[in-house]
Protein backbone atom coordinates (compact mmCIF):
# COMPACT_ATOMS: atom_id res chain seq x y z
CA UNK A 1 0.00 0.00 0.00
CA UNK A 2 1.47 3.38 -0.88
CA UNK A 3 1.77 6.67 1.35
CA UNK A 4 -0.70 8.20 -0.98
CA UNK A 5 -2.89 5.77 0.15
CA UNK A 6 -2.53 6.04 3.55
CA UNK A 7 -2.82 9.65 3.89
CA UNK A 8 -5.45 11.46 5.44
CA UNK A 9 -7.98 13.45 3.10
CA UNK A 10 -7.48 17.46 2.75
CA UNK A 11 -9.33 19.23 6.12
CA UNK A 12 -12.26 21.36 4.08
CA UNK A 13 -11.79 24.96 4.56
CA UNK A 14 -13.96 26.62 7.12
CA UNK A 15 -16.55 29.17 4.98
CA UNK A 16 -16.69 31.02 8.33
CA UNK A 17 -13.95 32.82 10.58
CA UNK A 18 -13.98 32.32 13.93
CA UNK A 19 -13.59 36.06 15.94
CA UNK A 20 -12.86 37.25 19.11
CA UNK A 21 -15.78 39.54 20.68
CA UNK A 22 -13.16 42.56 21.54
CA UNK A 23 -16.29 44.59 23.47
CA UNK A 24 -20.74 44.60 24.08
CA UNK A 25 -22.45 47.53 24.92
CA UNK A 26 -25.96 46.91 25.64
CA UNK A 27 -28.18 50.65 24.74
CA UNK A 28 -31.01 49.18 26.62
CA UNK A 29 -33.20 45.76 26.76
CA UNK A 30 -33.79 45.74 23.30
CA UNK A 31 -30.78 46.73 21.51
CA UNK A 32 -27.07 45.90 21.86
CA UNK A 33 -23.54 46.04 19.75
CA UNK A 34 -20.62 44.31 19.98
CA UNK A 35 -17.21 44.68 18.19
CA UNK A 36 -14.67 41.51 16.79
CA UNK A 37 -11.62 41.30 15.64
CA UNK A 38 -11.25 41.86 11.85
CA UNK A 39 -9.29 38.94 9.63
CA UNK A 40 -6.40 40.36 7.97
CA UNK A 41 -7.80 39.50 4.51
CA UNK A 42 -11.59 40.40 4.71
CA UNK A 43 -12.45 43.03 2.88
CA UNK A 44 -15.33 44.98 2.22
CA UNK A 45 -17.21 47.86 0.73
CA UNK A 46 -18.86 50.25 3.43
CA UNK A 47 -22.61 49.33 3.81
CA UNK A 48 -22.45 45.62 2.58
CA UNK A 49 -23.87 42.81 5.27
CA UNK A 50 -22.36 39.21 6.16
CA UNK A 51 -23.57 36.29 7.87
CA UNK A 52 -23.15 36.30 11.53
CA UNK A 53 -23.78 33.22 13.76
CA UNK A 54 -22.87 31.16 16.57
CA UNK A 55 -22.12 27.30 16.94
CA UNK A 56 -24.94 25.01 16.80
CA UNK A 57 -25.89 24.19 20.20
CA UNK A 58 -25.00 20.14 21.02
CA UNK A 59 -23.08 19.72 17.66
CA UNK A 60 -25.73 21.32 15.74
CA UNK A 61 -25.38 23.35 12.54
CA UNK A 62 -24.36 27.23 13.28
CA UNK A 63 -27.46 29.60 13.41
CA UNK A 64 -26.33 32.52 11.14
CA UNK A 65 -28.15 35.60 10.15
CA UNK A 66 -27.27 38.86 7.66
CA UNK A 67 -25.70 41.74 9.93
CA UNK A 68 -24.79 44.86 7.72
CA UNK A 69 -21.15 45.86 8.98
CA UNK A 70 -21.60 48.66 11.21
CA UNK A 71 -17.74 49.83 10.43
CA UNK A 72 -16.71 51.75 7.48
CA UNK A 73 -14.53 49.44 4.80
CA UNK A 74 -10.92 51.25 6.37
CA UNK A 75 -11.76 50.20 9.84
CA UNK A 76 -9.31 47.96 11.96
CA UNK A 77 -12.43 45.95 13.73
CA UNK A 78 -15.79 44.89 12.58
CA UNK A 79 -18.49 46.45 14.50
CA UNK A 80 -22.10 45.00 14.95
CA UNK A 81 -25.74 46.47 15.72
CA UNK A 82 -28.17 43.95 16.86
CA UNK A 83 -31.49 43.87 18.30
CA UNK A 84 -32.36 41.16 21.24
CA UNK A 85 -34.97 38.74 20.90
CA UNK A 86 -35.45 36.54 23.78
CA UNK A 87 -36.89 33.14 21.37
CA UNK A 88 -34.67 34.55 18.64
CA UNK A 89 -32.44 31.25 17.33
CA UNK A 90 -29.49 33.64 17.39
CA UNK A 91 -29.68 36.26 19.05
CA UNK A 92 -31.48 35.18 22.42
CA UNK A 93 -27.83 33.43 22.77
CA UNK A 94 -25.93 36.33 21.16
CA UNK A 95 -27.00 38.72 23.30
CA UNK A 96 -25.36 37.06 26.25
CA UNK A 97 -21.32 37.48 24.15
CA UNK A 98 -18.97 38.91 26.25
CA UNK A 99 -15.81 40.22 25.55
CA UNK A 100 -12.94 37.62 24.83
CA UNK A 101 -15.99 34.83 23.63
CA UNK A 102 -16.09 34.05 19.82
CA UNK A 103 -18.83 34.14 17.04
CA UNK A 104 -18.56 33.22 13.58
CA UNK A 105 -18.58 35.18 10.53
CA UNK A 106 -18.95 34.70 7.04
CA UNK A 107 -15.84 35.28 4.64
CA UNK A 108 -18.01 36.92 1.74
CA UNK A 109 -19.73 40.21 2.47
CA UNK A 110 -22.27 41.60 -0.27
CA UNK A 111 -25.56 44.08 -0.35
CA UNK A 112 -27.09 46.72 -2.24
CA UNK A 113 -26.51 49.76 0.42
CA UNK A 114 -23.08 50.88 -1.52
CA UNK A 115 -22.33 54.23 -3.38
CA UNK A 116 -21.42 52.19 -6.48
CA UNK A 117 -25.28 51.65 -6.53
CA UNK A 118 -26.19 54.67 -6.72
CA UNK A 119 -25.94 57.73 -9.76
CA UNK A 120 -24.49 61.12 -8.77
CA UNK A 121 -26.02 63.60 -7.04
CA UNK A 122 -26.06 66.23 -4.43
CA UNK A 123 -27.66 65.26 -1.26
CA UNK A 124 -27.46 61.74 -0.14
CA UNK A 125 -30.52 60.40 2.25
CA UNK A 126 -29.54 57.19 4.80
CA UNK A 127 -33.26 56.24 5.83
CA UNK A 128 -33.00 53.67 8.58
CA UNK A 129 -35.44 52.13 11.05
CA UNK A 130 -34.27 50.12 14.13
CA UNK A 131 -31.24 48.38 13.19
CA UNK A 132 -31.56 49.35 10.13
CA UNK A 133 -29.00 52.42 11.15
CA UNK A 134 -26.31 49.94 11.07
CA UNK A 135 -25.16 50.56 7.38
CA UNK A 136 -25.32 54.14 7.25
CA UNK A 137 -22.64 54.18 10.42
CA UNK A 138 -20.27 52.34 7.84
CA UNK A 139 -21.26 54.94 4.70
CA UNK A 140 -21.00 57.65 6.93
CA UNK A 141 -17.93 57.44 7.70
CA UNK A 142 -16.28 56.75 4.28
CA UNK A 143 -14.50 59.40 2.45
CA UNK A 144 -16.00 58.91 -0.44
CA UNK A 145 -19.65 59.70 0.95
CA UNK A 146 -18.50 63.22 1.10
CA UNK A 147 -16.78 63.75 -1.67
CA UNK A 148 -19.25 62.75 -3.99
CA UNK A 149 -22.35 64.31 -2.03
CA UNK A 150 -22.39 68.38 -0.66
CA UNK A 151 -25.14 66.97 2.24
CA UNK A 152 -26.01 63.58 4.03
CA UNK A 153 -28.89 63.35 5.74
CA UNK A 154 -29.17 60.17 8.53
CA UNK A 155 -32.64 59.49 9.29
CA UNK A 156 -33.20 57.46 12.13
CA UNK A 157 -36.80 56.41 13.35
CA UNK A 158 -37.34 54.34 16.49
CA UNK A 159 -40.09 53.58 18.62
CA UNK A 160 -38.65 55.02 21.95
CA UNK A 161 -36.07 57.55 22.90
CA UNK A 162 -34.05 55.00 24.67
CA UNK A 163 -33.68 53.30 21.25
CA UNK A 164 -31.89 56.10 19.57
CA UNK A 165 -28.33 54.15 19.69
CA UNK A 166 -25.69 56.40 18.45
CA UNK A 167 -27.46 59.67 19.03
CA UNK A 168 -24.26 61.46 20.51
CA UNK A 169 -22.22 59.50 17.85
CA UNK A 170 -24.10 61.08 14.82
CA UNK A 171 -24.75 64.56 16.82
CA UNK A 172 -21.55 65.36 17.78
CA UNK A 173 -18.62 62.59 18.18
CA UNK A 174 -18.68 61.60 14.78
CA UNK A 175 -16.95 65.38 14.48
CA UNK A 176 -13.85 63.98 15.95
CA UNK A 177 -13.27 61.24 13.79
CA UNK A 178 -9.34 61.73 12.68
CA UNK A 179 -10.66 60.73 8.56
CA UNK A 180 -13.70 62.63 8.40
CA UNK A 181 -14.60 64.36 11.26
CA UNK A 182 -14.01 67.79 9.34
CA UNK A 183 -16.34 66.51 6.83
CA UNK A 184 -19.20 65.42 9.18
CA UNK A 185 -19.33 68.42 10.30
CA UNK A 186 -20.00 70.72 7.65
CA UNK A 187 -21.91 67.98 5.52
CA UNK A 188 -23.54 65.74 7.57
CA UNK A 189 -26.97 66.05 9.58
CA UNK A 190 -28.97 63.81 12.06
CA UNK A 191 -32.17 63.43 11.98
CA UNK A 192 -34.31 61.19 14.55
CA UNK A 193 -37.59 60.44 14.70
CA UNK A 194 -39.95 58.78 17.83
CA UNK A 195 -43.51 57.01 17.48
CA UNK A 196 -44.25 56.23 20.81
CA UNK A 197 -42.99 59.00 22.84
CA UNK A 198 -42.46 62.94 22.83
CA UNK A 199 -39.56 64.10 21.01
CA UNK A 200 -39.40 67.21 19.07
CA UNK A 201 -39.53 65.40 15.58
CA UNK A 202 -42.27 62.62 16.29
CA UNK A 203 -43.79 60.12 14.35
CA UNK A 204 -42.59 57.87 11.18
CA UNK A 205 -40.30 59.13 8.94
CA UNK A 206 -42.99 58.22 5.66
CA UNK A 207 -45.33 60.94 7.92
CA UNK A 208 -43.02 63.46 7.61
CA UNK A 209 -42.12 63.01 4.15
CA UNK A 210 -45.93 62.72 3.08
CA UNK A 211 -46.24 65.67 5.37
CA UNK A 212 -43.63 67.80 4.34
CA UNK A 213 -42.41 68.23 7.98
CA UNK A 214 -38.70 66.56 7.29
CA UNK A 215 -38.11 68.93 4.19
CA UNK A 216 -39.13 72.11 6.07
CA UNK A 217 -37.41 70.86 9.17
CA UNK A 218 -34.25 70.87 7.30
CA UNK A 219 -35.15 73.80 5.03
CA UNK A 220 -34.97 72.00 2.04
CA UNK A 221 -37.38 71.92 -1.18
CA UNK A 222 -40.43 69.78 -0.31
CA UNK A 223 -39.64 66.18 -2.10
CA UNK A 224 -36.99 64.76 -3.55
CA UNK A 225 -35.80 64.89 -6.79
CA UNK A 226 -34.14 62.83 -9.10
CA UNK A 227 -31.72 65.38 -10.66
CA UNK A 228 -30.29 65.68 -6.85
CA UNK A 229 -31.60 63.02 -4.51
CA UNK A 230 -30.39 59.76 -3.86
CA UNK A 231 -31.29 57.70 -0.86
CA UNK A 232 -30.64 54.56 0.60
CA UNK A 233 -33.15 52.77 2.54
CA UNK A 234 -32.72 49.65 5.50
CA UNK A 235 -35.06 49.00 8.06
CA UNK A 236 -38.77 47.50 8.32
CA UNK A 237 -40.08 45.84 5.43
CA UNK A 238 -43.32 48.01 5.74
CA UNK A 239 -40.94 51.10 5.82
CA UNK A 240 -38.72 50.10 3.13
CA UNK A 241 -42.35 49.31 0.59
CA UNK A 242 -43.79 52.69 1.25
CA UNK A 243 -40.47 54.80 1.19
CA UNK A 244 -40.09 53.25 -1.86
CA UNK A 245 -43.25 53.93 -3.48
CA UNK A 246 -43.09 57.40 -2.48
CA UNK A 247 -39.62 57.73 -4.28
CA UNK A 248 -40.73 56.33 -7.35
CA UNK A 249 -43.79 58.72 -7.05
CA UNK A 250 -41.17 61.92 -7.40
CA UNK A 251 -39.64 59.85 -10.51
CA UNK A 252 -37.01 58.39 -8.74
CA UNK A 253 -35.54 54.83 -10.70
CA UNK A 254 -34.52 51.59 -7.98
CA UNK A 255 -30.12 51.11 -8.66
CA UNK A 256 -28.50 48.18 -8.28
CA UNK A 257 -24.70 47.03 -8.02
CA UNK A 258 -25.29 46.17 -12.04
CA UNK A 259 -27.42 49.39 -13.05
CA UNK A 260 -27.70 52.45 -10.35
CA UNK A 261 -30.11 54.41 -9.68
CA UNK A 262 -31.16 56.85 -7.57
CA UNK A 263 -32.10 55.33 -4.50
CA UNK A 264 -31.18 51.67 -3.31
CA UNK A 265 -32.56 48.71 -0.77
CA UNK A 266 -31.10 45.71 1.12
CA UNK A 267 -33.47 43.13 -0.40
CA UNK A 268 -31.47 40.78 1.37
CA UNK A 269 -33.43 41.94 4.17
CA UNK A 270 -36.61 42.74 2.86
CA UNK A 271 -37.26 39.20 2.13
Amino acid sequence: MSDASLSAPPVKASPFHELEVLWVRHWNNQLFSFGVNRPEDFRFRSGEFVMIGLPGEDGGKPVLRAYSIASPFWAEELEFFSIKVEDGPLTSRLQKIVAGDSVLMGKKPTGTLVLDALTGGERLWLIGTGTGLAPWLSVARDPETYSRFKQVIVCHTVRNVDDLAYRDFFSHEIHDDPLIGDEAKAQLTYYPTVTRERFETPGRITDRIKSGDVFADLQLPIGFSPNSDRVMLCGSMAMIKETGELLESYGMKEGSNAEPGDYVLERAFVG
